[in-house]
């Protein structure tokens, strides 16, 4: 069962990496790409938490969502501190 749910918050990452790079592309715009990964975080970790509470019946199994969405809004966080690691980057090279 941890495997599973290991596989699982892998799989929410990457795709909400790909969802975020390919709106970075449309937009052009690092913190908008952040902000998305942001909302799928809360996304996929309530997705997350519904597949382990209909897998596990236990109430407290939602954690296991909660956990995963933790996960994601730090992978966010990282984001969006490269967006202005860029963005002071840029700056200081003009």
């Amino acid at each position: 069962m941890t495997n599973f749910f290991l596989i699982l918050m892998g799989f929410f990452m990457v795709c909400a990496n790909i969802i975020g790079f390919l709106s970075y592309k449309k937009k052009k715009n690092l913190y908008f790409a952040a902000f998305i990964i942001l909302l799928l975080a809360v996304l996929f970790g309530a997705i997350g938490g519904a597949i382990a509470v209909f897998m596990i019946r236990d109430a407290f199994s939602i954690f296991y969502g909660l956990q995963l969405g933790q996960y994601l809004i730090v992978n966010s966080v990282i984001v969006l501190f490269i967006a202005i690691l860029v963005t002071l980057t840029k700056k200081f090279s003009n």
